[in-house]
């Protein structure tokens, strides 16, 4: 697992939301060691792809971009305010840390007010209350402009046994298996075609899954995301249990064979896994693939995640590993290519 951790704690370490671009080059880069990789600097995504003995096209799903903020007003005195660019957890910001994407790379704080002058309990429920400080005085106006990007500023660390902790692992956990699976299937001779689709947007509302769906135009897709995992506030109803593999997704919206054969290939080859059923949306990629182009046989495979987009992510490198075994080996079958 030392690819795998050593690709998510570089890819965490890296920014990556809208009109920033460092997270996805990294990938990029790091992909093309692999298999041919063409990007799409129009939504900012880019795919690799390996050759087959088929013509049959599975495409695996992962966004690039993480929840940020963007600058809606800089005021004489340096601080900044900002508007939501994803699904923020407002109450978890003060004393955070973030990086403004000004004319230079800014750092800045929430600013937190002490409990010691606070009347009463703080309710931090309006983002434009909450001010970012950078301490640059006056000078701030000269170097950040309304709609600069702001994302988190943290680096990964290690916990107990294979758990790690980090900014952004929403979704480069996801980016990580499908790094992991074109080292693994590099030079093997595969019974179909992958492509693996590394997109940006998604949680801006899916944005950069239906265009590459539209110019892949797959016969099959795998979303590769994450899903809440239990903790004293969130309960197995929510999601999924940390440490006792992927989250295979059953959904109206997802292939009912394809989640049988995830399944089947799970439990075949001893390979750790949960389900995770959902009533109606999924909330991922998958919601927008199933329906881009002609319509496309969709798949979901999630890492179960604590504290979701917040800058204190907790992933188990464990379940990310059974999340690559169990494609790998749906892959080397050749996922539905008899099954048309």
């Amino acid at each position: 697992m030392k690819y795998i951790k050593d690709m998510l704690f570089c890819l965490s370490s890296a920014y990556g939301a809208i009109n920033v671009r460092q997270a996805r080059d990294i990938a990029f880069n790091e992909m093309k060691k692999y298999c041919e990789c063409q990007k799409n600097d129009e939504n900012m995504s880019f795919c690799g792809f390996l050759k087959g003995t088929s013509d049959y096209t599975l495409m695996l799903d992962a966004h690039i971009d993480e929840v940020s903020f963007v600058v809606t007003n800089v005021d004489d005195e340096g601080f900044v305010t900002v508007a939501n660019a994803g699904g923020i957890d407002i109450k978890t910001l003060p004393a955070k840390m973030v990086l403004i994407h000004g004319k230079e790379k800014i750092k800045g704080v929430f600013v937190s007010t002490p409990p010691h002058i606070s009347s009463g309990e703080i309710e931090y429920d309006d983002l434009s209350k909450i001010k970012i400080d950078t301490c640059l005085g006056a000078r701030a106006k000269e170097l950040i402009l309304v709609g600069d990007t702001v994302t988190y500023s943290a680096e990964p660390k290690e916990l107990s046994g294979n758990k790690v902790v980090g900014k952004s692992f929403d979704d480069r956990a996801g980016i990580a298996v499908l790094l992991e699976l074109a080292k693994r299937l590099s030079g093997k001779e595969l019974p179909i075609n992958v492509v693996f689709s590394v997109v940006d947007g998604e949680e801006l509302g899916m944005r950069g899954a239906i265009p590459a769906t539209f110019k892949i135009s797959p016969d099959e897709a795998i979303a590769v995301d994450v899903t809440f995992a239990t903790a004293p506030d969130v309960t197995e109803n929510d999601g999924g249990c940390l440490s006792k593999g992927a989250m295979i997704g059953i959904s109206p919206v997802l292939d009912r064979d394809m989640t049988d054969k995830l399944n089947k290939t799970a439990s075949d080859n001893g390979i750790p896994y949960q389900n995770e059923v959902m009533g109606r949306r999924t909330g991922t990629d998958s919601d927008v693939i199933s329906v881009s182009g002609k319509g496309v046989r969709t798949g979901l495979i999630s890492i179960p995640l604590r504290n979701m987009h917040t800058d204190c992510e907790i992933v188990d490198l464990t379940d990310i590993k059974s999340t690559c075994d169990i494609i790998e080996k749906y892959i080397l079958s050749g996922g539905m290519l008899d099954v048309q």
